[in-house]
């Protein structure tokens, strides 16, 4: 975290790309929320899931960013006075067990703004990197894994849920929701 912030343009904002959880719970205060579109990455769930909301025995899928594409999300500007604490919290959530490579990132705002923001990419050389992602690949995987937080398949709804409330189309995710309401292909 500390390099993070050393490495912020001195007298910018600190600004971070929410695409998955931090959309449905930030848990931290802001003092600023847009619309946000980071041009060549895109979800994936990638990344094996073994506490939370998968196990050992069942594991799940977690949500990272992977090159290529273009995601939607949202981009939250943190307050000066509290930037350290409030980022602590973030990276206590996010950055457990190493599985994210946090990196700056160019993000265009709904007011057409282009800042740079911290976001959270998958680390393919990490031992719960998952190479395939593809709707068919995860969703059993996601259907199936339980943990201490809740049902793997929750949260995809959950993120699906806020998604379409802030006008945020994401086919992938859309599909994933889609097949684990229905049970229809995912395509």
């Amino acid at each position: 975290m500390k390099d993070m912030l050393k490495a912020q343009t001195s007298g910018e904002p600190l600004w971070i790309f929410a695409y998955g959880s931090l959309i449905c719970n930030p848990l931290f205060h802001y003092g600023e929320r847009q619309l946000a579109v980071l041009d060549g990455w895109h979800r994936s769930f990638c990344i094996r899931l073994i506490l939370g909301r998968g196990s050992v025995e069942q594991p799940g899928r977690m949500l990272a960013l992977e090159p290529g594409g273009s995601t939607s999300g949202l981009a939250y500007r943190f307050h000066q006075d509290n930037l350290e604490n409030e980022l602590k919290l973030v990276w206590m959530r996010e950055m457990v067990g190493g599985l994210y490579q946090p990196e700056w990132g160019d993000v265009t705002l709904h007011d057409g703004q282009t800042v740079r923001a911290i976001i959270f990419t998958a680390k393919p050389g990490h031992l719960f990197y998952e190479k395939d992602s593809s709707p068919d690949t995860v969703i059993p995987y996601i259907s199936a894994a339980c943990g201490n937080l809740g049902r793997n398949r929750d949260y995809v709804l959950r993120l699906d849920d806020s998604l379409r409330r802030y006008g945020i189309v994401d086919e992938y995710i859309h599909g994933l929701a889609d097949h684990l309401r229905t049970g229809a292909p995912s395509n």
